[in-house]
């Protein structure tokens, strides 16, 4: 059996040995540390380098070394607002020159418009005797009413552009009925309306129904297109739109008071 003291020698001895193998695993430890920084410090620092080269790259695209010059869409001086070369008028842009034949295509002035009367108290007295008595002549449904008021002669009224030598069968050829009456109830249509004066102060002058005849169909204002409405159909009067004039039948007074015409068509 071992005495006390070889057991503290042996103890003391095993202290001794632990001490030295701590030490040295410690001393192994710091060189393997210091190894591995040594081994990090240059990926470390190459993204510095990297910045470093991309930041030069930006500034080389600043200073306009590496990026094209604008496209048209993308004009910096006219974004600046500065002139484009020669214009000297800026911003404004250059006009046509005027045409020539401007002037020409303006409607004369000295070309009064056609007078149009709807009150028929303002007619000469014998322009309206006579409107007065063909209205009462169509409205009796007699059509033999009329050739009183037709003349003969050289003064016959022109029915129809004297198709017959007798203006009432003349009538009643363009009637739908053989006694006429549709005709009658188209004159009455028509005097119902108001008067187109054409050739006012001429030996030519006559006042006209209706008075369509003396304007333009595409400057009827609504209520003067129901007026229209009444003596021809929405059809007749596409058609007449197309022509570009009122072509249904008229009637023409003289300011004698002469009945000078009652025709149809253009």
């Amino acid at each position: 059996m071992r005495n006390a003291a070889e057991t503290t020698i042996s103890q003391m001895l095993t202290r001794l040995s632990l001490a030295v193998l701590l030490s040295a695993a410690t001393s192994l430890t710091a060189a393997s540390h210091a190894f591995a920084l040594s081994e990090l410090r240059p990926s470390v620092e190459a993204p510095r380098q990297a910045e470093t080269g991309r930041e030069g790259q930006v500034q080389e695209a600043f200073e306009g070394t590496t990026l094209p010059l604008p496209g048209p869409a993308i004009d910096q001086s006219a974004q600046a607002g500065e002139k484009p070369a020669g214009d000297a008028q800026g911003d404004e842009k250059p006009t046509a020159s005027p045409d020539p034949n401007a002037a020409q295509a303006q409607p004369d002035a000295s070309d009064p418009p056609t007078e149009i009367i709807v009150d028929m108290s303002k007619l000469p007295e014998p322009v309206r005797r006579m409107r007065e008595q063909i209205v009462e002549a169509a409205a009796s449904g007699d059509i033999e009413r009329l050739r009183p008021l037709l003349g003969s002669g050289a003064d016959q009224t022109a029915v129809m552009n004297g198709e017959s030598d007798d203006p009432i069968e003349t009538l009643k050829s363009f009637s739908g009925d053989p006694d006429g009456q549709e005709i009658l109830a188209i004159m009455l249509d028509i005097l119902s309306t108001g008067a187109a004066r054409f050739d006012a102060g001429t030996p030519d002058e006559t006042y006209v129904w209706p008075y369509f005849t003396g304007k333009a169909l595409d400057a009827l204002t609504p209520p003067e297109r129901v007026d229209l409405l009444r003596i021809v159909t929405a059809g007749d009067l596409a058609g007449m739109e197309d022509n570009g004039n009122y072509n249904f039948f008229r009637a023409g007074i003289s300011p004698d008071g002469k009945w000078k015409f009652f025709s149809g068509g253009d």
